[in-house]
């Protein structure tokens, strides 16, 4: 299913076309701001009906083509036909961005196998079949950037939330994976992981929860437009890996490094620190299997803003280091090239004045 777009009468410039996958609510709905704030069409993929719509209306607010396109990542066939539609009516993508995922908090074995076979075939699924349908695009043109949005508990696993945490381990090997098939061909088409901590988004008033507290995400948290600016910089970027969040550090690293300390910590703190007494949004439910964004847009941000920052320094010191060392990388490449003309220019005189040599 599609939904009707009226586009603005703007001309084709800027950056290119950008597609976002649950790319209404969240990380991806900042996302996709993010990339029309900087110039690009976006192409908007998910399945509720006014979260779509008021999505593309920012889109048009800022100036830039939108297409919302209605459809389950899940279903391979479905995102095929978006790929397709996308390159047909805003052209060529440029940036690819996986990022849908649907979520639960429920101990494993109160999670019955089709919850479970529901949230890898959205989380994990969906962003093969994303990465599938890029590919089939930017591969002949050898050109094109791939976002996989992954987790910390992509490295690091946590109670409550087997099915999320499998399918994030599992973005993290066949990206890598597929990141090896690229360069192995000598492709010039990139695909970046950026590894995300606990962030403020609607989910977690839509997550299938089977426990007594409201669902909510560990802190520390920040607030998706915080994830986003990375999600931009990695894709205009291109890098194995991007970090956001204190979170995110201490995740990863003390999984490295002591990970039988986190197992007990975990199990003594995990479970309630995933659970509050606040009040839940009236509509809220499980977004599962249908959409709690069909007649209400929810927007970006979920119940915790106040206990969110809009600032990171492990992102923000990436993208400093980053642009320093491409700088830096710059100014020995000009160097390097003068010295070389220099040395073949004292070569050929030495020539000329000694033509035995």
């Amino acid at each position: 299913m599609t939904s009707p777009v009226q586009e603005p009468d703007v001309p084709r410039t800027g950056p290119g076309v950008a597609v976002v996958t649950g790319g209404t609510a969240g990380i991806g709905r900042a996302t996709v701001r993010e990339l029309a704030g900087a110039g690009y069409d976006v192409a908007v993929l998910a399945r509720g009906a006014a979260g779509l719509e008021a999505t593309r209306a920012e889109v048009v607010a800022l100036g830039r083509r939108c297409l919302a396109i209605r459809c389950d990542v899940s279903d391979r066939e479905a995102i095929d036909a978006a790929a397709e539609r996308v390159e047909d009516e805003l052209g060529p993508v440029e940036v690819w961005v996986n990022n849908a995922f649907v979520g639960a908090l429920a101990r494993f074995w109160d999670t019955t196998p089709e919850e479970f076979e529901r949230i890898t075939a959205v989380t994990y699924y969906g962003q093969v079949n994303g990465l599938r349908a890029a590919l089939r695009h930017m591969r002949p043109r050898d050109r094109g950037s791939i976002v996989n949005v992954s987790s910390a508990l992509a490295h690091r696993a946590i109670p409550l939330q087997s099915a999320y945490c499998g399918a994030k381990h599992a973005i993290k090997g066949v990206t890598e994976s597929v990141v090896t098939e690229l360069r192995a061909e000598g492709s010039h088409v990139t695909v970046d992981l950026v590894t995300l901590p606990g962030v403020n988004t609607p989910q977690f008033g839509w997550n299938l929860n089977k426990m007594p507290g409201h669902p909510m995400p560990v802190p520390p948290l920040v607030q998706p437009e915080v994830c986003a600016r990375m999600v931009r910089y990695a894709a205009e970027h291109p890098r194995r890996n991007s970090w956001v969040g204190l979170g995110t550090v201490q995740t990863v690293l003390g999984g490295r490094v002591a990970p039988w300390f986190l197992d007990r910590y975990l199990a003594r703190n995990g479970i309630e620190s995933q659970q509050t007494d606040r009040p839940t949004h009236p509509d809220a439910g499980s977004n599962l299997f249908a959409p709690l964004d069909d007649t209400e847009d929810r927007g970006a941000h979920g119940s915790f803003d106040d206990q969110s920052s809009d600032q990171d320094p492990v992102s923000a010191l990436a993208r400093t280091v980053d642009t320093g060392a491409r700088a830096v990388a710059g100014t020995v490449g000009v160097g390097a090239s003068a010295a070389t003309r220099v040395l073949r220019s004292g070569a050929r005189r030495l020539r000329v004045a000694r033509p035995g040599y």
